[in-house]
C-alpha cells in the first residue's frame, strides 16, 4: 500500500525536540491536521512509533551545511521502522535573547549542535561561546526561563513567538542553501508506486574479502542506477565491523534495481531495505529541473 500524507489526518506524529523545534515546523507543514508528540531524544521518538503512542515520526537525517545527523544513522537499522516519505525544509536560524538584551552584551549562545555548526560565522564574528543543547526550541525555552541578558539561543522565528524572546539577528545561518532533509517513519512499509520517481533506502554489511565494497556497488553502476547517498559507520564497538547506509533513485521492483541488489547480496553478509518512498520535488528543483 502506498503512503499518502493526505490520509494522516489528525494522527499522532512524533518528533525530537520541544514545541517550535524545526522538526515541529517540518511536521506541521507536512501534516497540518496531525497531533504533534514532542520527544526529548531521537531514541524516544522512535520508541513512541514502535510502541504505538505515535502513528508516524518526522525525523531529520541530514543537512546541507552540517552533514548527516549521526544518531539517526545509528538508530534506524535497529528500530524496525520503515521510511515512507521525505521532506526538505529550508532552515532559517534566528539569534534570540530575553527582552531588552543586546548583541553586544551576549556571551554564550545555546542551541542544538547542528544549529551551532550551521552558524559558525555569527559565533566567531561576535566572540560568542556555543553551548550544546538537546534541541533548538529547548534552548529557546531555557533562555527565556533563565532571563539572563548575556545568554542567547539560536532557534526558529516560531520559537521566538512561543517563548517570548527578542530577535537580535535574523537569518544567521552561514549559507542561503541551508536545508534539512527529514524522513517520515512508520511501523508499516508503504512502497511508492512503481513507475514514479522514488528513493529506496537500505543498509548493508559487506563480506570480509578484498574489494568487497567495490564489487558490491558495481551492480548499481552497470545497471545505470544513481546512488545519491552512501554513509559508513562502525557497529558493535568494533573498528572492523562496518555498516553502510545508502539511498538510490529507483524502485525495488525495477529489473535494473533487482539485478543490482542481487550483486550487492552476493558480496554482502546482510542487506535490509528500510523503505521505498516518493522522491520529494525539492530533488528535481535542486538539480535544476
Amino acid at each position: 500500500m502506498t503512503f499518502d500524507p493526505a490520509i494522516v489526518g489528525n494522527a499522532v506524529v512524533a518528533y525530537q525536540g520541544a514545541p517550535a523545534a524545526f522538526s515541529h515546523q517540518a511536521l506541521s507543514e507536512l501534516f497540518p491536521a496531525a497531533t504533534p508528540l514532542p520527544c526529548p531524544t531521537f531514541d524516544e521518538a522512535l520508541t513512541a512509533i514502535k510502541d504505538g503512542r505515535a502513528d508516524y515520526g518526522v525525523i531529520p537525517i541530514e543537512n546541507t551545511l552540517a552533514g548527516r545527523v549521526a544518531d539517526i544513522h545509528q538508530l534506524l537499522p535497529g528500530a524496525h521502522l520503515y521510511i515512507v516519505g521525505e521532506y526538505f525544509l529550508r532552515i532559517r536560524h534566528q539569534l534570540l535573547a530575553p527582552k531588552g538584551a543586546t548583541l553586544a552584551g551576549l556571551k554564550t549562545v545555546h542551541s542544538h549542535q547542528m544549529a551551532l555548526a550551521q552558524c559558525r560565522d555569527l559565533l566567531n564574528r561576535n566572540g560568542l561561546t556555543p553551548v550544546v543543547h538537546d534541541d533548538t526550541a529547548g534552548a529557546a525555552r531555557d533562555v527565556a526561563k533563565w532571563n539572563d541578558p548575556t545568554v542567547g539561543a539560536i532557534a526558529s522565528s516560531l520559537a521566538a513567538e512561543v517563548y517570548g524572546l527578542d530577535t537580535l539577528a535574523a537569518n544567521v545561518e552561514d549559507a542561503a542553501h541551508n536545508t534539512t532533509r527529514f524522513i517520515v517513519l512508520s511501523r508499516k512499509r508503504h512502497d511508492a508506486p512503481q513507475g514514479t520517481p522514488s528513493i529506496t533506502t537500505f543498509v548493508f554489511r559487506v563480506r570480509n574479502v578484498p574489494a568487497a565494497l567495490y564489487k558490491a556497488l558495481g551492480g548499481f553502476a552497470t545497471n545505470g542506477i544513481n546512488m545519491t547517498k552512501l554513509e559508513s559507520y562502525q557497529i558493535g564497538g568494533s573498528f572492523t565491523a562496518t555498516q553502510f547506509y545508502a539511498d538510490i533513485e529507483g524502485h525495488p521492483n525495477d529489473r535494473s534495481v533487482q539485478f543490482a541488489f542481487e550483486e550487492l547480496a552476493f558480496f554482502s553478509t546482510n542487506v535490509t531495505v528500510l523503505g521505498c518512498y516518493p522522491a520529494h520535488p525539492f530533488r528535481k528543483q535542486a538539480n535544476g529541473g
